[in-house]
């Protein structure tokens, strides 16, 4: 009784020094999101699903590769103009939510015109904040991050919140720009401020296993984690 008594307060002290580190994060990317402050939804529609970019161009096998499943719960994470958050409804069904997750209110509300529009009732609307998804606790089974883990001024935070939302065994999927030089562009290079290699390496930390590397982006990565 002893030592498991010694291992709990062992434990605690443990959470309050994450906690402490995760409160205490200062932001890595200042006013990156300035261009979200009072968006025009209809505008960045416009910009985020044009063929010209990779993820819009090529959304029906990154729907694939997601392995998105009947009854499922899928937080979106930067939803955005709602492109994937439709797709993931689509598939998840009736029986399955899909939370659009965005620090923009009108992003957000976009979103939810559009899910009424074409018939869904299984979307869920979350205005989140930089530090925080604002997710229930082991409330969803796959986290989606797409070309936003670069907007994340808070990452460790963000990921603990998501760490938090996932249920045992849930997975986190981050797609974002190929930072490399002689291959992305300069808007990449001082726009995005980390590369693969570091973002697996900042997830790892937060209770993540990487355990799927998909291969068939070209201007962007595609990494799957595991809750551990």
């Amino acid at each position: 009784m002893q030592r498991l008594s010694r291992h709990l307060v062992l434990w605690l002290c443990l959470l309050a020094v994450a906690a402490t580190a995760v409160h205490a994060e200062q932001s890595v990317a200042p006013g990156i999101n300035r261009h979200y402050e009072s968006p025009d939804f209809t505008q960045w529609r416009d910009t985020f699903e044009q063929p010209g970019r990779e993820v819009y161009a090529r959304r029906l096998e990154i729907l694939a590769a997601s392995a998105v499943q009947p009854g499922m719960a899928v937080a979106d994470i930067g939803a955005g103009s709602g492109l994937f958050t439709l797709l993931f409804a689509r598939e998840v069904g009736e029986r399955g939510r899909v939370y659009a997750v965005d620090i923009a209110p009108e992003f957000v509300a976009g979103i939810q015109v559009r899910a009424q529009a074409e018939g869904f009732s299984n979307v869920v609307p979350v205005v989140s904040e930089q530090r925080s998804t604002f997710l229930a606790p082991n409330s969803i089974d796959l986290a989606f991050v797409c070309d936003t883990y670069h907007h994340f001024e808070y990452p460790q935070a963000m990921l603990a919140s998501i760490h938090q939302a996932l249920r045992p065994g849930g997975r986190l999927i981050i797609i974002d720009f190929r930072r490399e030089a002689g291959f992305s562009s300069s808007w990449v290079m001082t726009h995005v401020r980390a590369g693969e290699t570091q973002v697996i390496d900042e997830v790892s930390v937060a209770g993540f296993t990487l355990s799927d590397r998909p291969a068939f982006l070209r201007t962007n990565y595609f990494l799957t984690f595991t809750k551990h």
